[in-house]
């Protein structure tokens, strides 16, 4: 017997728990003002979490599902995609959307049930949340071969949860876009749960990076917890894609600090000592020790960029909550060209049913 072919999966961090240096750090974390940028992305993005968990208690929200311990994927990711990149988002990329120019007031539209969250002003080839697991992951891979044909120097950023990496979607994706050497990233947010199902029961798999080695494509693990980590490689994963040298995929280890949605009640299956234990490893907290550290950051800044972004959540939850509500019978105005004859008489009925109330 012979060794026909052989594997390793790399794990790459840069900050530790303590905001202590672990690796080599990437030449843009030089300059403090990049990481700046990335600590005030994740910090508007918990702000804007935080409030939107509180609308949903009070019940003038829908459904929410927090990012809280996640923000550092979502913002490493989007701060090293390009501006004609595409984001193919799941439903926690609170982080990467806001960098991307989606606003706060378009997404507590979304949550709060209206779809005109959806059309982004600013970044509108982005794709809206994928609420349904895996079922995007093919649209990014579409994207991908339309900018290969088209041979546009850009690329499709897919992030979804582990218990995506079990459905057959994914697969698909990643399969098409090893052969076709798609400009396709994806980015694997493993918190740990896949809602209930902890990640040793969802698969017998060493790491979910690994998974990618079937379709021939890189696979790497990553500190999902780390933002210069997460931003470092995802800047590699993406040159790859651009230069025309194919997909990547990425493991971001992390941990889901909150509820699946607060429809659920995680304390049912999840033990709260694992969960304090997972608060040492708070992505901003650990890059606000580390700017702190480096001289860039103290109390004052901190106290200031709180104010501001919450300041920016509560002004777009007040405009969010004054926005007139569409009339009943506009659920039927964007779903076809030309209305069937069905969903006409349907729609006809809906507005006769609203004129007698």
């Amino acid at each position: 017997m012979s060794v026909v072919a052989s594997f390793e999966i790399a794990h790459s961090g840069c900050l530790g728990p303590d905001g202590e240096v672990v690796g080599k750090l990437p030449d843009f974390a030089a300059d403090p003002a990049v990481l700046i940028a990335n600590y005030r992305a994740m910090v508007l993005a918990r702000i804007f979490d935080h409030k939107g968990t509180a609308l949903q208690r009070v019940g003038r929200l829908g459904t929410f599902a927090s990012a809280l311990g996640e923000e550092a994927v979502a913002v490493g990711v989007a701060a090293a995609m390009e501006d004609d990149d595409v984001l193919v988002p799941s439903f926690r990329e609170h982080g990467a959307q806001l960098w991307r120019g989606v606003t706060l007031e378009e997404l507590f539209l979304f949550w709060g049930g209206d779809e005109r969250g959806n059309d982004f002003a600013v970044a509108r080839h982005d794709f809206p949340n994928a609420v349904p697991v895996a079922s995007h992951a093919p649209h990014a891979a579409g994207a991908a071969l339309a900018f290969k044909l088209r041979n546009e120097r850009r690329a499709a950023v897919c992030l979804l949860g582990d218990g995506a990496t079990s459905k057959g979607d994914f697969y698909e994706a990643m399969n098409a876009a090893g052969v076709w050497r798609l400009p396709l990233l994806l980015v694997i947010v493993n918190n740990q749960w896949a809602i209930s199902v902890p990640r040793r029961e969802q698969s017998a798999a060493g790491t979910l990076a690994q998974k990618a080695i079937a379709a021939g494509i890189p696979g790497e693990q990553v500190d999902g917890n780390d933002v210069i980590a997460m931003h470092a490689a995802s800047l590699r994963a993406l040159a790859r894609a651009h230069a025309g040298d194919g997909p990547t995929v990425i493991e971001a280890l992390t941990y889901r600090l909150a509820d699946h949605t607060t429809a659920d009640d995680a304390t049912r299956y999840r033990d709260p000592d694992d969960v304090s234990r997972h608060w040492t490893h708070d992505p901003i907290a650990r890059l606000r020790t580390y700017l702190a550290t480096i001289g860039a950051w103290d109390k004052e800044h901190e106290h200031a960029l709180e104010d501001e972004c919450r300041q920016l959540v509560e002004d777009a939850a007040a405009a969010w909550l004054a926005t007139p509500a569409l009339a009943p019978e506009a659920m039927f105005d964007h779903l076809f060209e030309t209305l069937p004859a069905v969903l006409a008489a349907q729609r006809a009925a809906v507005v006769a049913d609203t004129a007698d109330d």
